[in-house]
This record gives C-alpha cells, structure tokens and sequence, in this order.
C-alpha cells in the first residue's frame, strides 16, 4: 500500500470519495483550495488493491516569508476510517513526502473525532503526533468541539417535537411576526456583510473581507447557501451554510443589531435544518463551540 499525491486531474475522484466516506468534510474536498486561495494545495491518497481510494488527506500549503520553510494543515482530514493503523500510515507517509519537497516545519490536523477516542489517539502518536491545544494549538482554526444535530431516521415532526418548549416558542414567535428565510443569491452579499460588521462589532472578532465571503459561495457552488432573513423587507439576519456528503455545516452567522425580538435566528436555523433533512444528511453540524 503506497501513498499517491494526486494531479488536479484526479481531484474529481477525490471529491466523489470524500463525499461518500462517513468522515467526509467540505474543507477536505478539492474546492476548497479556490476559497483558501492564499494557500497552496495538495491532496494524498491511499488505494486498495483494486485501484480504489480508502483514505485521503488534503493538505493546505502556507508559506513562511523569509525563512523558505511552510506549514501543512489539513482541516478536518484526513477522511478514512480513523482505526485503520495501515492507511493511516499509509496517509502519514504521503504527508512525509509533501514535507520534504515543501521543507515544511510542521503539519497539523484535526480529525473529526471524538476527543475521548483514544484508539485513534494511541496510533497518532504510534505515528509520531503529539496532541495539543489551547493558543498554541492554533485553536482558532477550527473549533476544538462542535455541537451537532444527529438527523439519521428522523423526520421534521420529530425534531420540531424535541427542542426546548423556549425553542418552539421563539421560532412560533419570528412566523407570527412575519420573518421570512430562504436561500438568496450573492446580489445579497453586501446585506450580509453589514450585518457580519455589526456582528463583529457587537461580538468582538474580526470579520472576513467580502472577497472571502464571495470565494466560498463560488467555489462550493450548489454545496454552500446563502440564507437571509428579513423583516418587513429588510434583511435582519443572514448565515452561509454547507452542504456536503453526509453533514450540513452551519458555517457563518450575522444579526441586525434591531428587530433580534423576532427571533429571526432560530427560524434561520430551522430552516437551514430542514434544507440538510431535504438532502439527506445524516448531520446537521452547528460548528463553533469551545
């Protein structure tokens, strides 16, 4: 079993393996590299013995000024079964490689996996990984936990049925006062990115440029969504969601600083749950916590 860098031209065969493995993730599919477009990209894989990919890692590549070195990060990867001492391996070896042609200094990950999975940790580190977190695990990459919605066999009654009676009683509230969500085109991204400033300014972090916002619906194309909410016409709240393999990821968020006792955000997320109930998903990924 040996490790494959593959070529753009085998990327599609990458993107239909990623979004049929249970680990699939947006950020591991080949679009990815058009909206991280400051970064370089490459993308490993592993095969069975009949041609067939069984793991993958895709790799972002960034540079360090000065000093001819880079680092490798591979958000949410790799996809394979997490178990599997072998294609991990296998996996790890091809990261080895791009490391040496790179002359990277460091590669991270961060699997889609339980923190309590110490199986998986044990053959991380049998791969020589350490664990770490906290600002010098640059926890502002990704989310250290995320809170999920577990969809799998369930129907919309059902999940209406089982959030809080405070829940029901808010999404009630924003149909009752007439707001309305639905997906919207990027003739909107203007709307939404004043009320990501708002957001930003009222929260406390940094947002990112219009461009960025711009790539990400580009590149994903029919697997990400832009939803607005409006009030009376006006748009009051506004999120970028995902829709890839077996998850719908609630990626980005923003609010009106006014008109937030319509609850404009919980019809938001329904809605945006009944678009990954729609599809199929086995997820319904709020992203962020911790």
């Amino acid at each position: 079993m040996n490790a494959e860098i593959l070529t753009p031209s085998q990327y599609d065969e990458l993107d239909r393996f990623v979004a049929s493995h249970p680990q699939s993730s947006f950020t591991q599919c080949s679009a990815w590299r058009k909206v991280k477009s400051n970064w370089g990209f490459e993308a490993v894989a592993c095969r069975n013995d009949a041609g067939e990919i069984i793991g993958s890692v895709s790799v972002l590549i960034q540079k360090i000024p000065l000093i001819g070195t880079c680092f490798l990060y591979a958000p949410r990867g790799p996809v394979c079964d997490l178990h599997d001492r072998q294609v991990l391996r296998c996996l790890k070896s091809g990261v080895d490689e791009l490391a040496r042609r790179y002359h990277a200094h460091t590669f991270k990950m961060d699997p889609d996996v339980p923190a309590s999975d110490e199986e998986f940790l044990a053959i991380a580190r049998e791969l020589g990984f350490r664990r770490f977190y906290g600002p010098e695990g640059f926890e502002t990459i990704q989310a250290r936990f995320n809170y999920r919605l577990y969809l799998q066999g369930r129907g919309e009654e059902e999940l209406r049925m089982n959030l809080t009676q405070q829940t029901r009683r808010n999404l009630k509230i924003a149909v009752r006062d007439g707001v309305e969500v639905r997906p919207v085109g990027t003739e909107y991204l203007d709307e939404f990115m004043r009320l990501m400033t708002l957001t930003g300014e009222r929260d406390g972090f940094a947002i990112r440029p219009r461009a960025y916002f711009e790539r990400f619906l580009s590149a994903l194309g029919e697997h990400a969504r832009l939803y607005m909410g409006f009030y009376e016409g006006r748009a009051i709240s506004g999120a970028i969601t995902t829709n890839f393999g077996n998850k719908t990821c609630y990626v980005y968020g923003a609010s009106d600083n006014e008109c937030r006792n319509h609850m404009p955000n919980y019809l938001m997320q329904w809605e945006m749950i009944r678009w990954a109930l729609e599809t199929g998903c086995s997820v319904y990924d709020f992203q962020c916590f911790g």
